[in-house]
């Protein structure tokens, strides 16, 4: 790894470190982060050439600290917030370890920043886009450029998220709130990673940075929450999918549908990991959504080819997630997992059943698509198939789902 890839994950560990101890000590959320940005910058363009401080954290700190201090020099009540965040702050939250010592902080703000960045308060875009800011050390540029937006829009973004988050108290939610709060951070983590996986626009099917980023999140949850079974599932079902990213396109970029992947281009070390993980999660506790979904991708990359998938025991997690979770995508997979059990017309019931939740879904196009060329319905198959490429607003997709209809040959009129 070259010293620059060293720096930038020793920066991504170490940010919301630093950032989680500006603002339990300064409170004022926006300045501080903007401050810890600062300090980013100022390491990357010095640590490559000089070297790796001692103790990186604690040059952050300072760094960060002194150009946060200059940003409330003017403010008269300054002193007041310091002496009352102080008395809140741990004793040794700012200070250094001696020279060659790695002292674990005795706490670790990550997650009490991720439940800040995914509060209520803030829209899903919003969640999102400060949860890769803050927390994932991303920049403003790095985020608009994943989500095909405007620099300038998602600065403007993440700027009414810090505003937002002003009176908010640096502090993790009462016991009582935790589950559900929970629950959206680990949302927004696996929103992060469905979009580097499958991006929902544009002329890339795979953003590996947003993937690589959920993933590297997640499991920065699950050091922390190693017994929640729903972190535990969550990463198993990243690792799961993610395995099978090199064999999703073609030379040039076009979509390859799972049935027809090469699985020996799969990640088998991830699929190993997820797989345990899977294990693990569902001994951690009721299964919930994470976990049956982890579940079923482990049973399609458990199987050596597409024939030999276990579609009677997928159909049967299916049931159980459907019954877990609200979500019409988990209703469309498991019409799919029908078909695969009961022939194509049973799924096609099962999806034409979802026509109102899913108005205007290209994927429930696509699934119908795929049904009817099964059933033999080819002019009803190439209808759907183009009725979802013209619905997509990817561009892979898009392609994916011409030549599929393309590829129907016309009934012979005579």
């Amino acid at each position: 790894m070259s010293p620059m890839n060293e720096t930038e994950d020793l920066l991504r560990t170490h940010a919301p470190q630093v950032l989680g101890a500006l603002v339990r000590r300064y409170g004022h959320f926006d300045l501080a982060e903007d401050s810890v940005q600062e300090a980013l910058l100022a390491a990357a363009g010095q640590w490559p050439a000089q070297g790796v401080p001692d103790n990186p954290r604690g040059w952050l700190i300072k760094v960060a600290s002194r150009r946060l201090t200059d940003l409330l020099r003017a403010d008269e009540a300054r002193r007041r917030r310091e002496e009352t965040a102080a008395a809140l702050t741990p004793r040794d939250a700012f200070t250094a370890p001696p020279p060659g010592e790695g002292r674990t902080p005795s706490e670790d703000d990550t997650l009490t920043l991720l439940f800040l960045c995914c509060h209520p308060e803030l829209a899903p875009a919003a969640q999102v886009a400060l949860t890769l800011r803050a927390v994932g050390g991303l920049t403003t540029a790095e985020i608009a450029r994943a989500h095909l937006v405007p620099e300038a829009t998602m600065a403007q973004r993440v700027a009414r998220a810090k505003r937002r988050l002003r009176s908010i108290p640096f502090r993790e939610p009462l016991p009582e709130d935790r589950d559900q709060r929970l629950a959206a951070v680990l949302q927004v983590l696996y929103l992060i990673f469905n979009e580097g996986y499958t991006a929902t626009s544009g002329t890339e099917l795979h953003r590996a940075d947003l993937a690589g980023e959920a993933i590297r999140l997640t499991r920065r949850v699950r050091g922390l929450l190693p017994r929640e079974g729903a972190v535990t599932g969550l990463l198993a079902l990243m690792l799961l999918t993610e395995a099978r990213g090199a064999a999703r396109t073609g030379e040039h970029g076009e979509l390859i549908p799972l049935d027809e992947q090469d699985r020996s281009r799969w990640d088998r070390r991830a699929v190993a990991e997820g797989s345990a993980l899977v294990e693990e999660a569902l001994r951690q506790g009721p299964a919930g959504p994470y976990q049956l979904q982890a579940a079923i991708a482990a049973l399609h990359d458990e199987a050596p080819d597409a024939d030999s998938t276990d579609w009677p025991q997928i159909l049967a997690l299916y049931d159980l997630l459907v019954r877990r979770t609200p979500e019409p995508a988990a209703a469309l997979g498991r019409a799919v997992a029908v078909a695969m059990v009961h022939g194509p017309e049973a799924g096609l019931a099962e999806a034409d059943a979802l026509a109102d939740r899913l108005a205007g879904y290209h994927r429930l196009d696509a699934v119908r698509a795929h049904l009817l060329e099964r059933a033999g319905d080819g002019e009803g198959a190439r209808a759907a198939y183009l009725l979802a490429a013209g619905r997509t607003l990817s561009v892979p997709e898009a392609e994916y789902l011409r030549k599929r209809a393309a590829r129907i040959l016309p009934r012979n009129p005579g």
